[in-house]
């Protein structure tokens, strides 16, 4: 619903940044690569949504599983996520959440955009909650 209303209709951009919490699910980071490897083939949400439906499932045998499951080119996936592709930006974003103040994951950062990039923060919404806290 928050979606169709408001993302598809440009009133809202929804970008994801990783916080994986190793403290709390200790193959999150590699979880994280696997995403964005899924995204190097075009199936960043499909990983993505396997991933939250599946976080008791995220070793490295279950990350290859999850790959066939989608359809991907099993050794350009399995290469991306040995090399550590894309291990920088995870680590990246994992540094400038904690230095925005995320504590935990789902955290919503709604603002307005000004000059051009810039977000101007208005609201902070931490957790899980109903889709009316978002409106």
């Amino acid at each position: 619903m928050l979606e169709k209303d408001y993302v598809k209709t440009g009133k809202l951009r929804y970008v994801v940044r990783d916080f994986p919490l190793e403290s709390i699910h200790p193959q999150a980071f590699k979880a994280a690569e696997a995403a964005h490897c899924a995204g190097d083939q075009g199936k960043y949400w499909e990983m993505h949504g396997l991933l939250f439906a599946n976080q008791r499932a995220l070793g490295a045998a279950d990350l290859t599983k999850h790959a066939a499951t989608l359809g991907l080119d099993g050794p350009k996936f399995q290469t991306c996520l040995d090399r550590g592709t894309h291990a920088e930006a995870v680590r990246r974003d994992l540094a400038e959440g904690a230095k925005a103040g995320v504590r935990g994951t789902p955290t919503f950062y709604l603002g307005v955009i000004e000059n051009g990039n810039r977000v101007r923060v208005t609201r902070v919404i931490r957790g899980a909650q109903p889709a009316e806290m978002f409106r």
